[in-house]
């Protein structure tokens, strides 16, 4: 039986956090999970430590009285506990801190079951939809059939978009409104002002208007575009897409 452990101050909100969690169980009849309920995190850390049961996930508020949802997993990491994690808030502004304690995903309230849902095939390693396999372009001489996923990110020059794939460079003759229009049905690619599509699951970091790719390269946006960009992207990243 998988274990979930449900960890929120309010009863409104753990009580909807549970009817999500049984209408996911009625989509997934073969699944069989038990729900533990703590309205206090360091409730949640005494019965984890005195009882030695490990959740299989964790559904954690950051809001709490006394001891925050961060503190109690910051708390249970250094114990050496590493079940999986799914943060669930009010605020986007902790996103960065979760990332530190290696939380699957960060959901921000009000809770839509949908997301949850998300995070739940994510640890329990169900697949989503299926994605295309292969992108189709126009090239000189011809027409060439590229995996998105080797796609680190395109930039536009002026009449013609270069794709830089891993270990070469594409050059496709397009506007850069028709091809994101064509990437916009895989969801880890994002638009970068004008010039730039992103590979989201590419980046190595982004750190105020500088976004470094795991092809060495740099994409620097401006610098009203940063934030936006930043939160879109931890967004993507939590919800593990």
């Amino acid at each position: 039986m998988y274990r979930v452990a449900l960890c929120d101050d309010m009863d409104s909100e753990l009580e909807q956090i549970e009817d999500f969690l049984h209408a996911y169980g009625r989509r997934n009849p073969m699944l069989r999970y038990g729900i533990k309920r703590f309205d206090n995190a360091q409730r949640l850390i005494d019965w984890v430590r005195e009882e030695r049961e490990i959740p299989d996930l964790l559904l954690m508020d950051i809001f709490m009285p006394g001891k925050n949802g961060l503190e109690a997993v910051r708390e249970l990491r250094r114990d050496g506990y590493e079940m999986p994690v799914v943060f669930l808030t009010t605020s986007t502004e902790y996103a960065l801190k979760a990332y530190e304690v290696d939380a699957i995903s960060y959901l921000v309230k009000p809770l839509q079951p949908q997301a949850l849902f998300h995070a739940m095939d994510r640890v329990l390693g169900i697949s989503g939809k299926e994605r295309k396999e292969s992108l189709l372009v126009k090239i000189s001489g011809g027409s060439r059939q590229i995996d998105p996923e080797q796609i680190i990110y395109c930039e536009a020059q002026k009449n013609y978009q270069i794709l830089y794939l891993e270990g070469e460079e594409v050059r496709v003759r397009m506007t850069g409104g028709k091809l994101y229009r064509i990437l916009e049905d895989y969801s880890q690619f994002l638009r970068c002002g004008s010039s730039y599509i992103v590979n989201l699951r590419h980046i190595v970091s982004v750190d105020r208007g500088e976004i470094r790719m795991d092809n060495g390269r740099s994409i620097y946006l401006p610098r009203n575009k940063a934030a936006e960009f930043k939160k879109k992207y931890f967004t993507f990243y939590f919800r593990g897409e």
